[in-house]
């Protein structure tokens, strides 16, 4: 039953959202019931990872697999630090109807758990466009010209991505129709698909692979498929910003992970590497190229999820350690993205603008917020001793034992740019002498600090200490990926 009350608690929490009679009383109401689904749903998954992993639901089309127990973990993680932070944020918005909202907070944590156990691949493309609906009324929430712009920019490039995937999707299995063995009907089961790997059509299979990059690769936000995350992340308030940098972009990397251990069973890796590769280390160039002198630093942010969103892909086609190395970052991609948005939604409600032309001096009106706005930039660079850097190190490593040291050079080279780049809009937003603010303007809070501070610690343990099992866990869902030992662990 941990499993199944996983899946439902979010639904029945949007459900009372949603129901719960509009009012003064229902709006107060409201965020508690988030912040509540999002603390039990943590606990849930902890349970279920402990004592459900390799369960399977509805006839195998549901499955808590070592990589997909991983995700959950780091989503309801991150979700629950925002819930959280949520009760306090709407309070601060007291003519705001947070009914839809709230609604769609917990829609969104449904649909993702959903993708993340999803070993159908139809299931998958549902659920992950799913998320993609659920996340516009979140993005759209300030009512203003530009979220409206930023929300239309958002549905139609990431649509018009997943409309891809689902050819991509079609093309895999018509090259279990198209391959060796008559047997094999056309599936989209992933215990199928990697089954028949082998025997599939080589062709089409490629074809598969390339059309479905490209499309969970928009939803990814990977160069040069990322146009829709300045605006999106731009406009989005720190809350929404911080679920899409770190767990929206998550379903789609699990998406490109599955198709990639179909790759792997099929003896076609060498193939996926080379895209993957390519994708990974030309996103990385581009955000660290619009780092620099970024004068909007929620822009910057988003510019620095495509930086993020690159060495996620990178690590998966490297392998090997690569791959763990990818697992891992995922996880530190979540925290430090988590600090970064929410910081930032702080000092912007501060100073009502994300233009350095009017905001600086942050540590003098929001000290808290710009502190860890600052450990969260040190964090997401890669910086030690926060635990982003043990995860781009180890994808260095894995280069180097790979012998790509083209590769390595670019790669290291690229991040000190984006370093310098963030590093120039990050200092101008918190050093200098702050403007005169109004007295009602938003100040600090044990409500909308607390949980940044949570993040914070999270990502300096996992830095300075990452317990044992965190690293068996991940080594465990690494092998799995590359082995694609479907039913049991490897």
């Amino acid at each position: 039953m941990v499993l199944e009350t996983l899946l439902i608690l979010p639904f029945v929490g949007a459900l009372i959202c949603y129901f719960l009679p509009s009012g003064e009383r229902s709006r107060q109401q409201r965020p508690y019931v988030v912040a509540g689904v999002g603390i039990v749903h943590l606990g849930l998954s902890i349970c279920s990872i402990m004592t459900c992993e390799g369960q399977s639901l509805l006839g195998g089309w549901l499955v808590l697999d070592p990589i997909g127990s991983v995700f959950i973990l780091s989503m309801s993680t991150l979700y629950a630090c925002c819930a959280i932070y949520a009760v306090s944020y709407l309070r601060n918005r007291p003519n705001s109807r947070n009914n839809i909202f709230c609604t769609c907070l917990n829609l969104l944590l449904g649909v993702s758990t959903l993708v993340f156990m999803a070993h159908n691949l139809g299931l998958m493309w549902v659920t992950i466009e799913a998320t993609t609906l659920v996340t516009a009324p979140l993005i759209y929430l300030n009512r203003t010209p530009l979220s409206l712009e930023a929300v239309w920019k958002y549905l139609l490039i990431c649509s018009a991505g997943i409309a891809l995937a689902l050819l991509g999707s079609f093309f895999l299995a018509y090259a279990a129709l198209a391959g060796e063995s008559a047997a094999h009907s056309a599936s989209l089961s992933l215990e199928d698909l990697l089954l028949a790997a082998p025997l599939l059509s080589k062709a089409w299979l490629h074809l598969a692979f390339v059309t479905l990059l490209i499309g969970y690769g928009t939803k990814l936000g990977i160069a040069p498929l990322h146009t829709w995350k300045p605006d999106a992340y731009g406009e989005s308030q720190g809350l929404t910003g911080a679920l899409l940098a770190g767990g929206v972009t998550s379903c789609a990397f699990i998406a490109i992970i599955r198709v990639t251990m179909i790759m792997h069973a099929a003896g076609e890796f060498q193939f996926a590497a080379l895209f993957l590769k390519g994708f990974g280390i030309f996103s990385i160039l581009l955000a660290a190229m619009f780092l620099i002198r970024q004068r909007d630093f929620k822009r910057m942010l988003a510019y620095s999820s495509i930086e993020q969103m690159g060495i996620l892909i990178l690590g998966l086609g490297t392998g090997g350690l690569g791959t763990f190395a990818a697992l891992f970052h995922m996880i530190n991609n979540a925290l430090s993205k988590g600090i970064l948005f929410l910081a930032a939604g702080n000092i912007h409600r501060a100073f009502e603008s994300k233009s350095l032309d009017r905001v600086r001096g942050s540590l003098r009106i929001v000290p808290w917020s710009s502190a860890l706005f600052l450990v969260g930039f040190f964090a997401s660079t890669g910086s030690p001793p926060f635990s982003p850097f043990l995860s781009e190190f180890t994808l260095v490593q894995s280069m180097f034992i790979g012998g790509s040291f083209v590769l390595v050079f670019s790669f290291i080279v690229f991040l000190f740019i984006a370093f310098v780049g963030m590093g120039q809009t990050v200092l101008a937003v918190t050093q200098g002498d702050a403007p005169e603010l109004s007295a009602k303007r938003f100040r600090d809070s044990v409500g909308t600090t607390m949980p940044i501070v949570i993040l914070a610690m999270l990502i300096l343990v996992l830095g300075t200490y990452t317990p044992h099992f965190v690293t068996q866990h991940l080594k465990t869902a690494a092998r799995y990926l590359e082995t694609a030992q479907i039913g049991r662990s490897p």
